[in-house]
């Protein structure tokens, strides 16, 4: 990872991160009345945030009536245009390239401006004077390894820096608030086996593996055999590795392939953070493959961030960190289960879980930064600090969700009549005592 490869948001080292770069000297000329009128344009049509608006004169030149907390300044008039001709994406950019400065707390801030969005219900922050931006390739078999790729075989050295001990990089589940990271993403795994009353000697698949941790866990302190598929090589050959080490390779199987090729009969369809990365025009072929796999009497559960309603994916998240990434609303998901006739049984939005995992993330990336930068580049540190803390900012004002969402075949009736099972300890006597 050092600093000749290629830039991961896919622009040369200390470059502009995909706007214009350098100033003119028209640039560097004092602020004009269309300047300012721009500028509180944009402010309006992002719903009036109580946040302060500055040039690069210094001046404010939009101020919120309520008292504002936090201040937005723009550097230079190039960036100013880049966010009238792409709002989401030409933000990303120019905060990336630093010619956009955010004073205050980070995730507060960006959570009050996604907070008056959200109050203004208002598709606008998604246009530009040219109309909506394009949608972005297709998670065909080669499209969706080419978009993950891109980003998670960034290199598990760098992941290692801000994830915790076990590499998951999905929501945590805080039983408490003392919970630390660790302890909170042992606790969701737990949470995921429990909603699908795994048993010892039980045949598990999991779709989208991530480093492997799920499948280990389940393995583990279930007694279940897995067969977990992903295709991220990096990912993979990690979670091999681990496999190995922990004496658990004879009772789960990473294998390095696209979910639309699991194949067999399973007790339990798992998939942790997958979703987010098929696309809605490949949720009914995600559902005939968890159709042909679990078993009549077996569980499945779908774990995703998503959204309260459809809504464009935000342009510089999706061309800049996740391409191909698209989070659903739940009726977007249920084409998964509706053509097939599944049965739901359960449906859970953890995402202030998710807000608070990615505020340990950050934090833990804050901690290790000098080293990012070492690796990579500035840019690269400030695109992934807007990242994680948007994100986190995006979960707490509702902007995004995070649904579990548990199923069945229809004729299956012996099934939980409560949920008394997610908040007990198994009748297997699986330890969740975070030992």
């Amino acid at each position: 990872m050092g600093g000749d490869s290629q830039h991961p948001l896919g622009v040369p080292s200390g470059g502009g991160a995909g706007v214009a770069g350098a100033r003119t000297g028209s640039e560097r000329s004092g602020v004009n009345a269309l300047d300012r009128w721009l500028a509180r344009r944009i402010m309006q049509e992002a719903g009036n945030p109580p946040l302060r608006f500055a040039l690069w004169d210094g001046q404010d030149a939009w101020s919120p009536e309520a008292e504002p907390a936090g201040r937005i300044v723009v550097r230079d008039r190039g960036a100013l245009w880049a966010i009238v001709r792409s709002p989401e994406l030409g933000f990303g950019d120019c905060y990336s390239a630093g010619r956009i400065e955010i004073e205050g707390d980070l995730i507060d801030v960006l959570y009050r401006a996604y907070r008056a969005m959200e109050d203004k219900a208002s598709s606008s922050f998604k246009k530009s004077i040219l109309g909506r931006l394009p949608r972005a390739g297709k998670n065909t078999p080669g499209g969706s390894r080419k978009h993950i790729h891109h980003h998670y075989d960034l290199g598990n050295d760098f992941y290692r820096l801000w994830l915790d001990k076990r590499m998951v990089y999905t929501c945590a589940y805080y039983e408490n608030a003392e919970a630390t990271l660790e302890e909170a993403q042992e606790a969701k795994m737990h949470h995921v086996c429990r909603k699908v009353r795994l048993e010892p000697g039980q045949q598990v698949v999991e779709a989208g593996c991530g480093w492997g941790s799920l499948a280990l866990h389940m393995a583990r302190h279930y007694g279940v055999r897995v067969r977990a598929f992903n295709i991220s090589h990096e990912q993979v050959a990690y979670a091999k590795e681990q496999a190995e080490r922990s004496g658990l390779a004879s009772q789960v199987e990473f294998i390095e392939d696209d979910y639309r090729n699991i194949s067999g009969k399973y007790d339990a369809f798992v998939s942790v953070g997958m979703l987010e990365h098929v696309g809605p025009d490949h949720y009914e072929t995600l559902g005939e493959v968890i159709a042909r796999s679990l078993k009549e009497d077996g569980l499945g559960i779908v774990h995703s961030v998503g959204r309260s309603r459809p809504s464009a994916v935000n342009a510089w998240l999706e061309q800049r960190i996740f391409p191909g990434s698209y989070p659903p609303s739940l009726r977007e998901m249920m084409s998964i289960f509706e053509g097939n006739q599944f049965s739901i049984i359960d449906i859970e939005n953890l995402r202030l879980h998710y807000a608070k995992t990615l505020m340990e993330w950050l934090e833990r990336f804050d901690a290790n930064v000098s080293t990012v930068r070492k690796w990579y580049d500035e840019a690269f540190v400030r695109a992934w600090r807007l990242y994680l803390g948007g994100c986190s900012a995006a979960f707490l004002s509702s902007s995004i969700q995070l649904f579990q969402v548990v199923f069945t075949h229809r004729c299956h009736n012996r099934i939980a009549h409560t949920r008394e099972h997610l908040y007990r300890r198994a009748a297997n006597g699986a330890d969740w005592s975070f030992n």
